[in-house]
């Protein structure tokens, strides 16, 4: 699923992505960590990998989306 970046903390590897009808995700470290990124920048475009649904879902993978 693809996203954009909305808002990253370096200090706590975590944020939060806009789905592309404008919902905001968060995520946490261990997502961030997953996807290797070294840094984030709001505005990027995103890959992202989820589990669970509706209110439980949850981003367990970031990474930068490549064409």
């Amino acid at each position: 699923m693809h996203a954009t970046a909305y808002t990253y903390d370096a200090g706590t590897r975590s944020g939060q992505v806009l789905l592309d009808d404008g919902t905001p995700v968060p995520f946490d470290a261990a997502a961030f960590d997953a996807g290797g990124l070294r840094l984030l920048r709001p505005g990027q475009r995103v890959r992202i990998e989820t589990e669970g649904e509706g209110e439980g879902r949850r981003i367990t993978l970031v990474t930068l989306q490549t064409f």
